[in-house]
């Protein structure tokens, strides 16, 4: 094999969108539930299944070349990693995800400053020290190993977990104090890596295409045709992000007619309310398709 970088992907509840994203950005992984090493159809990829936890450390350390973990275990880390790209994506949402300190909905507590002196259990230790020491707050902070919610209020008085939705809080009978900080999935480098140019270039066609994929999320693309006489009152329709590609048409001996031609990207859910209307100002041949990619 030639050149090749060593890729973390994380394991757990992200696995399988990430996983999926990969897919529609080009690059296919088999995975077996007896190996850490998935196998990817591109061999210029070596994949290593790590704990979104682990992946900022093991990319500092040069374990691995590139990964993706979130931005919360990348401070929780204090990791020194190059952050190559935003890729805001979830579980459950294309929304950032929060990490919030959580109370009983029957506590007394109602601000950070009442916290002093109380125990609060979390898996992001590092982070809520530094936030807590930051807000002059003294407080016990202890690691929890998953289930937090069912801490309080017996064990701990407050909790410091992460939502996308809070529902889980909710159903949980618990009230969120406040935000410490938002998170979202990075494509991240080791510095060594990025300063090997073809190292480098490889990161960033996959932070590119990645990032194309999910631009298209929740898009498509729409073609039709329209009469010149219609065509301001059709275009004046469509939803204003940018304006359509408008080419003009012609008969089968190659002469202009009054008609033109019109492509354009938009977000899927207005489709349903906007085909009929272009349909009744005189569109005809209308066309939708899905979109995997959508590169700036």
């Amino acid at each position: 094999m030639g050149n090749a970088i060593t890729f973390g992907i994380p394991k757990g509840s992200l696995q399988d969108a990430t996983l999926d994203l990969l897919k529609r950005a080009g690059f296919s992984f088999a995975v077996s539930s007896r190996s850490y090493h998935p196998v990817s159809d591109d061999d210029e990829i070596n994949a290593v299944l790590f704990r979104a936890q682990e992946i900022a450390r093991y990319t500092e350390r040069g374990i691995l070349d590139a990964g993706l973990t979130g931005l919360d275990w990348i401070r929780e880390n204090d990791a020194d990693v190059v952050e190559v790209a935003d890729l805001i994506y979830s579980k459950a949402t294309t929304r950032k995800a929060r990490w919030v300190i959580a109370v009983p909905e029957s506590s007394s507590i109602q601000t950070v400053k009442d916290l002093e002196g109380k125990r609060i259990a979390t898996e992001l230790v590092g982070v809520v020290k530094r936030y807590l020491e930051d807000q002059g707050v003294n407080a016990e902070v202890e690691y929890s190993w998953g289930a937090t919610e069912v801490k309080v209020p017996d064990i701990v008085d407050a909790i410091v977990d992460i939502t996308e939705t809070g529902s889980s809080l909710r159903a949980n009978k618990l009230r969120i104090l406040t935000t410490i900080m938002e998170t979202n999935t990075k494509l991240i480098a080791n510095h060594d890596a990025w300063n090997d140019p073809w190292k480098r270039q490889k990161i960033e066609n996959m932070a590119m295409l990645i990032a194309g994929a999910l631009e298209a999320d929740g898009r498509v693309g729409l073609k039709l045709n329209a009469p010149n006489a219609s065509l301001n009152e059709i275009i004046a329709a469509l939803p204003h992000e940018k304006r359509p590609t408008v080419s003009p048409l012609r008969d089968n001996s190659g002469n202009e007619i009054p008609w033109s031609a019109l492509e354009v990207i938009l977000p899927e859910r207005t489709v349903r309310t906007l085909i009929p209307m272009l349909k009744r100002a005189g569109a005809t041949d209308i066309i939708e398709y899905p979109l995997n990619k959508i590169i700036y």
